[in-house]
């Protein structure tokens, strides 16, 4: 036996070190903790089990006692559906609630959402100081679940409290047997809820729950209605709260971070995705074996039940490389703090759509915030949630907006945008002009700006906008062809063509041109398409600037024609078969007291700049833009093989046809309402569909090989078909 235990003090103290420790000596092991359980700590493991509905059972049963099934150790309370049911019978469930948490659903949220958030912030920002949790992290995600749902405001403090005070209280204190008092009359209302809406339906997701029907035709019961809408309630409430809270402490402990946020501030759609990596609000799970199994070489039998440790899975190296740091810009879309397969949470969406919107208020609002850490107090135990009892904090004191949408930004839906112009700029280097297929006009982009491409293969790219910024009817990307890259640039090159189509979404800005007296610019490669917006943007200013461009060889250098219009005598250029490496000190030596340094490039050149600045104190004054690769697990494809295929659905018995250049999903998103999906990677296992007939191409990164073999279900997202026809369970 090991001496594992979750809720253990050490455990408390640093769950990432304490299942790191176990991960480096057992990673599967046994424990006589809590009546006896298997625990795992490798992702791997964990997303294996997680998928594994038909081995590792979601249901209660008798196996280490009676109560909630999905915790160790079992707790009390009635059925939570669907996350307590498996498959079959968790389908219909879910069938029931995913239309009304999907992207497009949350999305016409978001003004809800975000006049919440002013509103309750107006509620203390005049007074320099709060308590997060109480007055902000808290009420927020009540006020807008209980809003969605369909509560009149009077309950949504007395339906919020009880939901954090089982999560905060130590077990048969005073108030966690006043939560539990809560809950009855949380059960009470929703009760009285239901029937009010059977009787009148209003425009609210309660109404729209007590109209569905069970696949075959028969209503759901007060029970079973009760069942879901408590575990919306709180699915939406705690954890919101949980995962603020953490980035709230983090960010004021890393004023740089917070900074970069303030300052770019649309790298808080990346940052979310780490900040749930990093701090998983529901920090494990647990299964119940329904049949003898073997997970990581450890044997177990029918019976026994099993901890699935999302920290865990959101720390283990295997996939994701110095997990102990935080990274705003690391592509952590793999984590599993929504978990991963039939069970992934379905308000996915709305959690991040109240984080962000919490976020933006902070940042925009209260940029100087800090947290008085001697007033911190977490979760007597972070072995299932983890999070924050207390969050004092101090700031300037602001004015209140009176409900307006301080400084917020929508959140963006990807869209579908055609090709118009595609040209050649230099050896291996193409351009492109994508615009709305109706004409209308493109959002403002502003230098330094990139979009997000989402190519038919399932893969995404950003690239940088090299356009005018006045040309609202088009956007211009350049690209460099890449062989031995990962396929993005290849496929790209090879789709890209008058009338394309590909889906894309932004325009977002991590690298900003910022106020400055002067400019230089250093430009290497493909790096000099944000460059050349940002030069254009300077001439106009009248502000002297000068602008280094180093490449291969001249005719590798694209652009050249644009920039010289633009830059004129400032512009240098150096291609290397003829100048050599540039003198990167003797360059930066040139820049003045008040002169801003941008620099895109090639990773060697960004980090010989960063270095170089550091040496000379000019760090403070360079601005970078790099896209890296990220920590994704790609699978390599030729676009160029795409065949269309047909999809016939089997339950609606309709057939769509899927063209080369378009992925599966966005066909489906068209035809099935409610359609589950989240990454659109093929990382997360959201959008896992059985497939009844055809074969499959599988171009996901959740499958086993032993699973795409047998090609008895496929990720939408990013699959395709072998054999020109298939037929989905949809």
């Amino acid at each position: 036996m090991s001496g594992f235990d979750h809720h253990s003090d050490q455990a408390n103290a640093d769950p990432v070190a304490y299942y790191a420790a176990f991960r480096e000596r057992c990673p599967v092991g046994r424990t006589d903790a809590h009546g006896g359980f298997y625990f795992t700590t490798r992702y791997a493991d964990i997303a294996r089990i997680a998928r594994d509905d038909a081995t590792f059972s979601s249901a209660r049963s008798d196996h280490g006692g009676t109560g909630v099934g999905i915790v160790i150790p079992k707790g009390h309370g009635l059925e939570q559906y669907p996350i307590e049911l498996d498959p079959p019978r968790s389908t219909d469930f879910r069938e029931l609630i995913n239309p009304l948490l999907t992207p497009d659903a949350v999305d016409r949220l978001v003004p809800m959402i975000a006049r919440h958030a002013a509103r309750i912030v107006d509620g203390f920002i005049e007074a320099g100081s709060c308590d997060f949790v109480r007055d902000l992290t808290n009420p927020l995600p009540a006020a807008v679940t209980l809003d969605w749902l369909g509560f009149p405001e009077a309950d949504w403090p007395r339906l919020a409290g009880p939901i954090h005070d089982i999560f905060a209280a130590v077990a048969g204190s005073e108030r966690a047997m006043r939560g539990a008092a809560g809950l009855a009359f949380m059960d009470q209302r929703i009760r009285e809820l239901i029937r009010d809406r059977q009787d009148d339906p209003r425009a609210d997701a309660v109404s729209e729950i007590v109209d569905g029907r069970h696949v075959d035709g028969s209503a759901f019961s007060e029970d079973e209605l009760v069942s879901v809408i408590g575990l919306l309630i709180a699915g939406g409430v705690d954890t919101t709260t949980s995962l603020t809270g953490w980035t709230l402490v983090h960010l004021s402990a890393h004023p740089e971070q917070r900074q970069r946020l303030i300052e770019s501030p649309d790298l808080l759609d990346t940052a979310t995705e780490e900040f749930l990596r990093a701090f998983a609000p529901s920090q494990s799970m647990a299964r119940t074996a329904t049949t003898d199994a073997e997970v990581g070489g450890c044997p177990m039998r029918a019976g026994d039940r099993v901890l699935i440790p999302w920290v865990a899975a959101n720390h283990d190296p295997a996939v994701f490389p110095d997990p102990e740091q935080v990274r705003l810009d690391r592509d952590a879309s793999r984590h599993l703090s929504f978990g991963i397969g039939t069970h992934r949470c379905a308000g996915a969406h709305l959690a991040r759509a109240m984080f962000r919107e919490m976020m933006t208020q902070v940042l925009t609002r209260l940029p100087d915030y800090r947290v008085i850490e001697d007033g911190l107090i977490p979760y007597p135990t972070r072995g299932n949630q983890t999070g924050w009892d207390a969050i004092p904090a101090v700031f300037t004191p602001g004015s209140r907006a009176d409900g307006a949408t301080v400084a917020g930004r929508e959140l963006r839906i990807p869209v579908p945008l055609t090709v118009t112009d595609v040209r050649v700029e230099a050896d291996e280097v193409l351009s492109a002009r994508l615009a709305r297929p109706d004409g209308a006009d493109l959002p403002a982009w502003r230098p330094g700006a990139h979009i997000e491409l989402r190519l038919p293969s399932g893969r995404v790219r950003q690239y940088s906008l090299c356009g005018d910024p006045a040309d609202r009817a088009g956007w211009r990307i350049g690209v460099l062809r890449e062989p031995a890259g990962r396929g993005g640039s290849l496929e790209l090159h090879t789709l890209a063509e008058p009338g394309a189509t590909f889906v894309v979404r932004g325009p977002r800005n991590h690298f900003p041109l910022v106020d400055a007296e002067s400019y230089l610019f250093l430009a290497g490669g493909i790096g000099v398409t944000p460059i050349l917006a940002m030069v254009r943007a300077a001439a106009t200013t009248g502000r002297p600037f000068s602008v280094v461009y180093g490449g291969r060889t001249r005719a590798s250098m694209a652009f050249v024609d644009d920039l010289s219009a633009a830059a004129g005598d400032a512009l240098t250029l150096l291609p290397q078969d003829e100048h050599g490496l540039p003198d990167l000190p003797a360059v930066l030596a040139t820049a003045g007291p008040g002169t801003a340094v941008y620099c895109c490039g090639p990773a060697p050149m960004i980090a010989a700049v960063e270095s170089h600045c550091a040496e000379l104190g000019l760090s403070s004054r360079l601005h970078v833009e790099r896209f890296t690769a990220g920590d994704d697990l790609e699978v390599a494809m030729d676009a160029a093989e795409n065949t269309a295929f047909d999809v016939h659905l089997a339950r609606s018995e309709r057939t769509m046809h899927v063209p080369p250049d378009k992925r599966l999903i966005e066909v489906l998103q068209a035809a099935v309402p409610g359609l589950s999906y989240d990454c659109e990677k093929g990382y997360c296992g959201a959008c896992e569909t059985r497939v009844l007939s055809g074969t499959p191409e599988h171009r996901d990164s959740v499958l086993t090989e032993d699973e795409r073999a047998a090609g008895r279900t496929m990720m939408i997202c990013v699959g395709r078909c072998k054999n020109g026809r298939l037929v989905l369970d949809l």
